[in-house]
């Protein structure tokens, strides 16, 4: 029986193999187009003054321009993920209207999509969201894959791990991963069931597999994570580690660190399209075939830059009542403003805009600190009647909130940390006491000069009186005066500190360097708190007003200050003139 069952199993692979029986000889040439860290950018208008923006709407006019020179069949689209926050309208399907189909996968059928690589912002929006719009994905031919999301029950990816797909008469293999960072970043109870494993460790078994088991003409690995150095030393990029070591990946597509890029080299390509809907990246690969195999192949890659005129009416009007129905959402007043809010302002100092943040969280018991960072770039508020979408220029993000124990000497170090992320330390008032350095920032699309480090990771904390020393090296910057209410600060004494659901799980490292193991967060976790853009509607909804008086009492939110002031004020300006071009 044995070996009759083994006869059967080789007579089966025999005509598998027969059934495919390589190329015709010829020329072939196949396009490859691909977006990534899209954010919700699906409309080409916003909501409140009507002005256009770079959109999917808009890369759609481009795609469907290059699908007409170059022929439908001959290309294929594929995004590397955060597809599903970051924005009014993702916002409105993930959690309000979770009855009519979400309208990502419409957007993607519509567009046909051929795959798509998951995100960790995508995993952010939790199982209710992702597991619906994962199978809403599948049915419209453009699967979430994250061949790297290990199920914990039986070993397996949680999604698929590859899709095959024929364009330009050759049978393409697209294997898809995740950031493998995400723990690093997310509450577990929003990736329960399922681990992520480093892309570097498993690439190249799942490429060897997949081109055993499929035979594919041309494989495209397209995964999101950042580029990196390409020295196998950050988790959260390794795109450039398997760009440089793994062997054949035809293309590699990438994503994470929203920096348009793209690279060819002889026996590969990458793509990087940046991010919001700025840039499509586009290739193309020649091959040869002869006797039925492949002997020469060639790349050619370029970004196509995304101007928001060029969005597609007829795609818009398609869509035109869904944009209405996130519009008419997110114009609902919310409360009233009796101040300007300038995200900007955090960098240099206490400002409204930071004391807001650090009010909410200090609202939330039992909150004794707060620890909290600009989390949107260079954002303004008017003061006046506010609507739900100002919250997203407040709040961009759809963090938690934690109250975790710290010690008073933990947080001690943390600001030492967390400043040093931000200044440095100077002697006389034309020093750069902010860490900022020249050149464009791709990511913020800073023009001149941009921080050297990413601004949200530029904590403050409220609670307590402190300065802020710019004459001092890192270690000795930082002189904690008292609690917010006069009381002493003790480093002996544990505390119960507010900070995002990214900071707890280790967000920016900053936990680490201050001595504290965020993979243990969980056994000083006292509580957790709805997201914080939530809490912040719940402020409004209890006070009806935002008041400068209100959330600027010192007796709660307590003081900090840079010192010598002159000599940091005089510094800080320079600065901040260079940064945002006064």
């Amino acid at each position: 029986m044995k070996a009759k069952h083994l006869i059967i199993i080789l007579a089966a692979a025999m005509a598998s193999l027969s059934c495919n029986r390589g190329l015709k000889d010829g020329e072939y040439t196949l396009t490859v187009l691909s977006t990534n860290d899209v954010h919700g950018t699906w409309f080409d208008s916003t909501y409140v003054d009507g002005k256009i923006r770079k959109s999917i709407f808009a890369m759609n006019y481009y795609i469907d321009s290059v699908r007409t020179a170059d022929g439908f069949g001959n290309v294929l689209l594929v995004d590397a993920g955060d597809c599903l926050q970051g924005d009014n309208a993702p916002y409105y399907f993930n959690y309000i209207d979770t009855v009519t189909p979400h309208l990502f996968p419409r957007l993607l059928e519509y567009m046909k999509y051929d795959a798509v690589a998951m995100g960790n912002h995508d995993v952010e929006t939790g199982h209710a969201v992702y597991d619906r719009v994962a199978e809403d994905l599948r049915k419209a031919g453009a699967p979430f894959l994250a061949g790297n999301a290990i199920r914990n029950d039986n070993g397996q990816p949680y999604f698929p791990l590859y899709k095959m797909v024929r364009k330009a008469g050759l049978r393409i293999a697209v294997i898809g991963y995740n950031n493998a960072n995400i723990a690093a970043w997310l509450s577990e109870e929003l990736w329960s069931g399922m681990h992520f494993v480093s892309i570097a460790d498993i690439i190249q078994r799942d490429v060897d597999f997949v081109r055993a088991k499929e035979r594919p003409d041309v494989v495209v690995a397209a995964m999101h994570s950042a580029c990196g150095r390409g020295d196998g030393t950050i988790l959260e990029a390794e795109a450039l580690d398997a760009f440089n070591k793994v062997k054949g990946v035809d293309w590699l597509i990438c994503g994470h660190d929203h920096r348009p890029y793209v690279e060819t080299r002889d026996s590969s390509a990458l793509l990087n399209s940046g991010s919001h809907s700025r840039y499509v990246a586009h290739g193309k690969m020649h091959l040869t075939v002869q006797n039925g195999q492949i002997v020469k192949k060639s790349f050619e890659t370029d970004l196509i830059p995304v101007k928001a005129q060029k969005a597609d009416p007829v795609m818009r009007a398609h869509f035109q009542k869904d944009f209405e129905a996130v519009r008419s959402f997110t114009l609902q007043e919310v409360g009233v403003l009796n101040v300007d809010l300038n995200t900007r302002d955090a960098y240099k100092g206490m400002c409204d805009y930071m004391n807001l943040i650090h009010t909410v969280c200090l609202a939330q018991k039992p909150a004794q600190i707060s620890i909290a960072a600009p989390l949107t770039y260079n954002g303004h508020v008017n003061s006046g009647i506010l609507v739900f979408n100002d919250l997203f220029t407040i709040y961009p993000f759809e963090n938690q909130l934690y109250v975790v124990k710290m010690t008073g000497a933990e947080i001690q170090k943390y600001l030492e940390v967390s400043y040093d992320k931000w200044i440095n330390t100077i002697s006389k008032p034309t020093d750069h006491v902010l860490k900022i350095k020249g050149g464009d920032d791709p990511r913020t699309q800073q023009k001149g000069w941009s921080f050297e480090n990413r601004a949200y990771n530029f904590d403050s904390i409220a609670g307590l009186n402190y300065t802020v020393d710019v004459t001092k090296p890192e270690g000795s910057r930082i002189v904690i005066s008292s609690m917010a209410d006069g009381s002493a600060f003790d480093p002996e004494r544990e505390y119960n500190v507010a900070m995002t659901s990214y900071r707890a799980s280790g967000g920016g490292n900053l936990l680490k360097e201050a001595g504290v193991d965020s993979d243990r967060i969980d056994e000083r976790v006292v509580s957790r708190y709805p997201e914080i853009r939530n809490l912040l509607y719940d402020y409004l909804m209890e006070n009806g007003s935002i008041d400068p008086e209100m959330i600027g009492k010192e007796s709660v939110i307590g003081r900090w200050k840079f010192v010598p002031e002159k000599l940091a004020g005089a510094a800080l300006e320079q600065d901040m003139a260079l940064l945002f071009r006064k």
